[in-house]
């Protein structure tokens, strides 16, 4: 003669003479899946079973007192663990908020994320009408010859900066670009050697942040130039 619990048909009890019930869920689901009947609720249904099993029981062979204890305890499990999915709930609403003020403060930034798009500025006071291309590139180990190949929307090569040697980090790579006529964006991509053996560079795009928003969740950023990444996609804040 025991108690049960499944997620679809709630509490349930089986008694030696063969009477059986049920109390049903009667529940909903969140769209995270996690079922949401009250544990007020389940303890009710649990305690109604409770007193319905006692009534059917066998007089000859009572409930257990082992047996008793076991399924107080199995409640308990079951209402301790929903109360916890409801606080996992709140927190992650409260921390969603949080990180939603706390991304405003990024808004006309400027960042660094994985991409191969060159900015271009134009100069102003001594350099005005000067215009210049950066992006920037992160080596893994040290290199005797970098070079950076620029190359416009069609991907024709416009421009190549030698470098030189260049030890193992983050670096730039800005480029007169007063004579670029083209009207697309710039692209840049960097070869490294150090004696025969290659290294492979990472390259970064610098842009500018123009708004914030959530997405399934998630910190998402708009940048100036087109596009969104997510908030772990950042690498540096300027």
């Amino acid at each position: 003669m025991t108690i049960s619990f499944d997620a679809t048909n709630g509490y349930s009890y089986a008694t030696s003479t063969g009477a059986k019930a049920t109390s049903g869920t009667s529940s909903s689901t969140s769209a995270n899946g996690i079922n949401t009947t009250s544990a007020a609720d389940q303890q009710d249904r649990f305690l109604k079973l409770l007193v319905a099993q006692m009534t059917h029981q066998d007089p000859m062979n009572p409930v257990d007192n082992a047996q008793m204890t076991s399924q107080i305890a199995q409640i308990n499990t079951v209402t301790g663990i929903q109360q916890l999915n409801t606080t996992m709930q709140t927190m992650a609403s409260q921390f969603s908020s949080m990180q939603l003020m706390q991304g405003g403060g990024l808004i006309g930034h400027e960042v660094l994320t994985a991409g191969d798009t060159m900015t271009i500025t134009a100069g102003t006071g001594t350099s005005a009408g000067k215009a210049t291309a950066t992006g920037t590139f992160d080596l893994p180990s040290n290199a005797a010859d970098v070079k950076v190949q620029i190359t416009d929307a069609s991907g024709s090569l416009v421009a190549t900066v030698p470098m030189g040697t260049q030890s193992a980090g983050r670096h730039d790579v800005t480029w007169d670009a007063s004579s670029y006529k083209g009207t697309g964006p710039l692209k840049f991509s960097v070869t490294a050697k150090n004696g025969s053996a290659s290294v492979t560079p990472t390259t970064y795009s610098h842009d500018v942040v123009s708004s914030v928003g959530t997405s399934n969740g998630a910190l998402a950023i708009s940048l100036q130039n087109g596009g969104t990444v997510s908030y772990d996609k950042i690498v540096s804040v300027y």
